[in-house]
């Protein structure tokens, strides 16, 4: 089987490829049969499971599934896998930051785009400098602010990742009708022929303390956390408070915890799980770019090229995240670790409903056709950005998580 190279790319997102797909099937580390922790998320019903559960048509059978990662979750785990590619020199593209390290807050370090929620639109950006300018006033923010996919240079240029992604300009001076970017790659991961299980508790105290024993209150001085006199927690503002509704030893985790069973958390056994990924080409096809990273006019003798090699570099960096991803591993969270049955594949599929085309790929594979790709567009008159685009945080925005840290440190106090 062949390798997907950066010329199969190019002429696929040049001609008549559609989409590439990835599917690859996942078992728990544990073995078949053996149960996997899904996401949990607030119902407003507590009889209602905590489990995204759905049914589903798959196959022209209905199947109960469990959703085990979100598109969301499996952007920022992409993402992630960019990062991981970008740091480690392995991968070259732009990566714009905002360095935390010489302020008060260096211990966030470097906040990166592939990081930020909103990404190079996030409010992290805005409020941080560039040669001693907000970010949104300078050229490069000016130029990152008015990018929309019918001119998106600008935005291929300094964060070509957010083409990729996909973003929304909310946070910017034009608010909700700042310019929107779709996805171009969505993935998601499913376990079918789900069985949610349930999950027992309890807790056996070395200290024996009976839940009669005392009234916890909460002490006066937040730095004490709790006591059993009173008068400790007695303020001038306020009289003594228990500790939760009754002042418990359990509330301050003293003390046994009666066994329980819970039927709707306990996590899911599953006939599989899916990985299904896709790289859609026909949207990539909707981005274009009028004008060079010179801001001159590209003529419209060679926009197509131009434009079909930009395109490539995207979908490069889509190529390179899925296969980043996938030897990354699908650790997911606590007791959901899956392992992948096969190596993985890509599947090229053209329009016409033809028999899609089967190539490999790896990290070193999708490496080497993102260069490829990056030196093509560069060729073209759409090169990326060369230098470290770094940013440093508004003293404002510095002072602001200074402040909310100190709530943060406050808060029970700021509770009696």
């Amino acid at each position: 089987m062949a390798t997907l190279t950066y010329e199969q790319l190019r002429d696929a997102v040049g001609g008549d490829g559609v989409a590439l797909r990835s599917r690859v099937v996942l078992q728990p580390a544990g073995g078949v049969g053996d149960k996997v922790m899904p996401p949990t998320y607030g119902v407003p019903n507590s009889a209602v499971n905590k489990y995204a559960v759905e049914e589903r048509l798959i196959d022209g059978e209905t199947r109960t599934t469990v959703l085990l990662d979100s598109v969301a979750s499996q952007a920022n785990r992409m993402e992630l896998a960019l990062l991981e590619g970008w740091e480690s020199g392995e991968l070259s593209f732009p990566v714009a930051f905002v360095d935390f390290t010489e302020t008060d807050l260096a211990d966030l370090g470097r906040i990166t785009v592939l990081e930020a929620p909103h990404r190079i639109a996030d409010a992290i950006f805005r409020d941080s400098l560039i040669g001693g300018t907000l970010f949104r006033l300078s050229d490069i923010g000016r130029a990152v602010t008015d990018a929309r996919p019918g001119a998106a240079t600008a935005l291929f240029q300094y964060s070509p990742t957010a083409l990729l992604f996909g973003m929304w300009d909310s946070t910017g001076p034009k608010g909700g009708l700042g310019s929107k970017f779709q996805r171009a790659i969505v993935s998601e991961i499913v376990g079918l022929g789900a069985v949610v299980g349930v999950k027992v508790g309890s807790r056996i105290d070395p200290l024996a303390i009976e839940k009669a024993a005392a009234v916890i209150y909460e002490h006066a001085d937040a730095n004490q956390a709790w006591t059993l006199d009173k008068a400790e927690a007695a303020t001038e503002k306020s009289k003594p408070k228990t500790v939760g509704k009754d002042g418990k030893p359990s509330e301050i985790n003293h003390g046994n915890v009666t066994p329980s069973i819970d039927p709707r958390s306990g996590g899911v056994t599953l006939s599989h799980a899916l990985q299904t990924s896709v790289l859609s080409l026909a949207a990539l096809r909707r981005l274009r770019f009028p004008l060079d990273t010179e801001g001159v006019s590209i003529p419209s003798s060679r926009r197509n090229e131009a434009e079909t090699a930009a395109r490539s570099a995207v979908a490069a960096l889509g190529v390179a995240a899925l296969a980043y991803q996938h030897e990354l591993d699908f650790d997911l969270r606590s007791r959901c670790l899956l392992i992948p049955q096969a190596e993985m594949k890509l599947e090229l599929l053209r329009r016409g409903g033809s028999e899609p085309t089967v190539l490999d790929i790896d990290r070193p594979a999708a490496a080497e056709i993102l260069k490829s790709a990056a030196e093509a567009a560069r060729a073209s008159g759409l090169g990326w950005h060369d230098a470290e685009l770094a940013l440093v945080p508004a003293p404002k925005m510095v002072e602001l998580v200074k402040r909310s840290r100190d709530i943060t440190r406050r808060m029970p106090a700021d509770e009696d």
